[in-house]
């Protein structure tokens, strides 16, 4: 019993704010946000064994050096805009949000559309939402999109081709490029890495940029399905201008402003 006494005390000094623990603490926040991409102030201060006031300060610190973006109630984490999180890890984050807005999105399938799933996380998410439609194309450059639709008669699912990168299982290239040439569809469902009105809908890969910008020539509509933590950012190349996209499917993560400013460039918000 006095062991762990002496060990619990241990911690609670090594965590506190005197000494190397400001720096410990920071360390242990970037770790959680590495994994989960989002924290909350007082789901830190609970794990932390501190105050919430502290963790504030902890943030507001980490902002400073560019890593973290604080939001209400917490903050998300900040990454180099060339830098790309792979499929596995994009599964694991915000989890919930990706599955109301995949519902949310599909719900603005109607039967006997031609519609575009582009590679994603949400994306794949609204795909399994597609069951029980009928009378639907499905055109996608995701290799997982079309396996997971693929056993379903009502939906016809047409692949691009293309170079499969396997992190993301995103088919890009010359070849997608020249096949969506030939294609005109009612509606594209597109995911993304940032999302501004300054920049509209990015990506941190040149390859995927270039076949994405391809999709969007082809849709009559443009529907963008990203979650609150890709708002505000912006990432290496741009996928299509605000002025080509027609609507915006988020979860309720979104600031109010940006909210706001999406609507006054002629987006519809769709929040859920």
């Amino acid at each position: 019993m006095r062991t762990l006494m002496v060990a619990r005390s241990v911690q609670q000094r090594t965590l506190s704010d005197n000494g190397a623990a400001p720096a410990l603490r920071r360390e242990r926040i970037l770790d959680r946000l590495r994994s989960s991409g989002s924290v909350l102030v007082g789901d830190l201060a609970t794990d932390l064994s501190t105050s919430e006031m502290t963790i504030r300060r902890d943030l507001k610190g980490l902002e400073a050096e560019g890593l973290v973006r604080r939001i209400h109630g917490g903050a998300l984490l900040i990454t180099s805009r060339a830098y790309e999180p792979s499929f596995r890890e994009k599964s694991a984050q915000f989890v919930a949000e990706k599955r109301r807005i995949g519902a949310a999105a599909a719900a603005l399938v109607q039967p006997g559309d031609t519609i575009i799933l582009s590679p994603g996380t949400t994306t794949l998410e609204l795909a399994r939402n597609l069951a029980g439609r009928t009378n639907l194309t499905v055109v996608t450059s995701a290799v997982n999109i079309a396996v997971e639709l693929a056993s379903d008669p009502e939906i016809d699912v047409i692949v691009t081709g293309g170079h499969l990168r396997g992190t993301t299982y995103a088919l890009v290239g010359s070849l997608a490029e020249e096949n969506m040439r030939s294609l005109h569809v009612n509606k594209l469902f597109v995911g993304g890495n940032g999302l501004t009105v300054e920049h509209g809908l990015t990506t941190p890969n040149l390859s995927v940029a270039t076949t994405d910008r391809a999709l969007v020539r082809s849709a009559e509509r443009v529907i963008v399905t990203v979650d609150h933590s890709k708002i505000g950012r912006a990432t290496l190349c741009q996928t299509a201008p605000i002025d080509q996209i027609h609507t915006l499917v988020t979860d309720s993560g979104i600031p109010e402003d940006q909210r706001r400013a999406f609507e006054r460039a002629g987006v519809e918000v769709i929040v859920v």
